[in-house]
């Protein structure tokens, strides 16, 4: 080899080890960057006719698998769902209650029932009959109305959230489509793309974790993004992919058909329902399915309460009108969906004419079925609607000894499409133990999921994080060999130099 040689394969290890060790020290300066992920400057060797030449040196590469991504992706958006729904779910379990206090719908429509039966002992007592029996009653629509109220402003949230989150889609989905475009332009001109890749992936990390969908790479640096409810996102610089427009949600309100909610749509097209995943796709959910379905469960059991004491003969229980939706208009065993019972546990109230006269609660308020009210001056020792109210209103037959119908459980929500996950009890009290038990129960469960999914997720994180993240303390123990290199080239090319300087003092 000559010496020439010798210093033009020196020259080429050097130029390439500087190229390595100021790629490492981007990789140390960067391990605390969102999104980066470890560069490698690979060398090439050069050789002519068999001869070597030195070594080229690559552009800056990842090591980054694919497939991991997707998944970690995946898995994202399942966690971001999973936290949404939890904090949701938890809202309305706080709602509900402490068990541990009796301060559930059960626990309340239990102590009303207590109430009439410590007012049998003594129906003259007009103190007990206001201290004990009302309060009973106001607890019990106060408990009712916070939970309608939470659930509404839960789904009234849950609809600013689709919002917002489409809002957020479209300036990612540009962001992406601006990265993309420089990736093809700069693959095209032979140009290293490892930086804009980084912070491709990045923007399609935060996509995930609103919206779930699969990515589709192609050669050219190009991607395709297809949702997985079949909605492929387009990527456009300049233009919103989706749009939605603000509502004011009441419980009437609902998605689809002749429903007041707005969809969201994609080239003027309803894409709703082939929105899936991320916090987007859990939002809907929430707002179409969970939410309506809890309003509508305490709506009946607010009606049946209503119905059952109306039955017997006490109108206890009406909306601020003084009437209840039993009485002005379908029974509450019939049709929930387009009825007067929507919305009534945001509504109902004790009655302002049983506040006025508590002795209506001894005496009745109305004559129904047999029944007729103690008369002003009657007896103080009426008992007969106090049994009527514990053996039917809160029994399972009314005083006809015809069973109540039990509440329904099909063709709930404003559109009728929704039902609960439970069978059909008979009396109002087990019917609010099973319901408050349900909405309870879904809380914990989301608890779990998220748990799971959190699991799941970080153990992706931490695998990827081995294989593609910067350890500080390997990039070091790298930056000593490259180091340790470069002095031995650089000893190659003294030495050569030292051979033609002892050349030359020969020859002269």
């Amino acid at each position: 080899m000559s010496i020439d040689a010798a210093l033009l394969i020196a020259r080429s290890g050097l130029l390439h080890t500087q190229r390595a060790l100021s790629n490492a020290a981007d990789n140390v300066a960067n391990a605390e960057t969102a999104g980066y992920t470890r560069k490698r400057v690979l060398g090439e060797a050069v050789s002519n006719a068999g001869q070597g030449n030195g070594v080229r040196s690559l552009g800056p590469s990842r090591d980054v698998d694919s497939a991991l991504v997707n998944e970690m992706n995946r898995r994202k958006s399942e966690l971001s769902a999973a936290e949404l729904r939890d904090t949701v779910l938890a809202r309305i379990d706080e709602a509900h209650g402490d068990p541990a206090k009796s301060e559930g719908l059960g626990d309340l429509v239990g102590k009303l029932r207590t109430s009439f039966i410590e007012l049998r002992t003594d129906p003259s007592q007009v103190v007990k009959q206001q201290a004990v029996v009302l309060n009973a009653a106001k607890n019990l629509v106060n408990r009712f109305n916070d939970l309608s109220r939470v659930v509404q402003e839960a789904r009234q949230s849950a609809q600013d959230g689709i919002v917002s989150e489409v809002k957020l889609i479209n300036s990612t989905l540009r962001e992406i489509a601006t990265l993309t475009r420089s990736i093809v332009e700069q693959k095209g001109a032979g140009q290293p793309t490892a930086d804009i890749e980084d912070k491709r992936d990045l923007a399609i990390a935060q996509l995930s974790e609103i919206i779930a969908f699969k990515v589709v790479r192609q050669e050219n640096g190009g991607l395709v993004l297809l949702g997985a409810g079949g909605v492929t996102l387009p990527l456009s610089e300049n233009a919103d992919a989706l749009s939605v427009p603000s509502a004011f949600l009441t419980p009437q309100a609902y998605y689809g058909g002749v429903g007041t909610i707005p969809p969201i749509t994609l080239s003027g097209a309803d894409v709703t329902t082939g929105l899936k995943g991320g916090r987007l796709g859990e939002y809907i959910k929430l707002r179409d399915e969970t939410l309506p379905r809890y309003q509508a469960e305490l709506d009946i059991a607010a009606a049946e309460i209503a119905d059952r004491f109306e039955e017997e003969g006490l109108r206890l229980f009406t909306d601020p009108a003084g009437v209840g939706p039993a009485f002005s208009g379908p029974d509450p065993n019939l049709a929930y969906a387009g009825g007067a019972q929507i919305g009534f546990a945001g509504r109902i109230e004790v009655s302002s004419v049983v506040r006025a006269d508590v002795r209506l609660l001894r005496d009745g308020t109305h004559a129904t079925g047999g029944f007729t009210p103690n008369p002003v001056g009657g007896p103080a020792g009426f008992t007969i609607l106090i049994d009527r109210i514990l053996d039917h209103s809160f029994g399972a037959t009314n005083s006809l000894g015809a069973n109540w119908g039990g509440f329904r459980t099909s063709g709930l929500g404003p559109d009728g499409a929704l039902s609960s996950p439970f069978g059909t009890p008979q009396t109002i009290e087990d019917y609010a133990v099973i319901l408050t038990a349900s909405h309870t129960s879904d809380s914990a469960a989301a608890g779990s999921v998220l748990e799971n999914t959190r699991q799941l997720s970080e153990a992706l994180e931490t695998r990827f994080t081995r294989q593609s993240r910067v350890d500080v303390d390997s990039e070091m123990a790298s930056l000593i060999q490259l180091q340790n290199a470069y002095a031995a080239n650089a000893r190659v090319m003294s030495t050569a130099q030292t051979m033609w300087e002892t050349l030359f003092g020969s020859v002269r």
